[in-house]
């Protein structure tokens, strides 16, 4: 035999031994599964101003805005949670706004319903648009054992 077949059988004698080892190493283990890929849910945030679209002034109080807004949004889903914000903005003739917003979060729905609601806070306050935002989450309805 040459000597560059015997280094080539030595290389691939050594080759097999590792590839029995690996073998036997991961015999009658099943590969692991991917872990399972938990439901996402999705928040959605509606930023609702308060300041007519056509005037700048606020349409009502901040009280009244916050029970104009709960009770649109009890006809549409089962739940929220409102926060309350200020926020302002300069027009283009350099004058400047403050506006009185209801920030509003929405779980267990879907776009459809939000834009439904959206619709109604968008009427009910002369708004030109209400900012939606749609964040991706998990939700958890938590209560302690019994």
């Amino acid at each position: 035999m040459s000597k560059k077949l015997g280094i080539c059988v030595a290389v691939l004698s050594v080759i097999a031994i590792c590839l029995s080892a690996v073998s036997l190493f991961f015999a009658g283990k099943a590969p692991k599964e991917a872990p399972k890929e938990e439901a996402k849910d999705v928040q959605y945030v509606m930023y609702v101003g308060t300041n007519d679209k056509d005037t700048n002034e606020p349409v009502c109080t901040p009280e009244e805005a916050k029970a104009r807004v709960d009770e649109i949004l009890i006809k549409h889903f089962g739940g929220f949670t409102i926060q309350e914000a200020n926020g302002g903005w300069v027009d283009d003739s350099g004058k400047r706004y403050d506006e009185y917003t209801v920030v509003v979060y929405i779980s267990d729905t879907d776009i459809d319903s939000v834009h439904s609601a959206a619709d109604d806070l968008i009427k009910e306050f002369n708004q030109s648009s209400v900012l939606i935002q749609a964040n991706e989450t998990k939700t958890e309805f938590y209560s302690t054992a019994e």
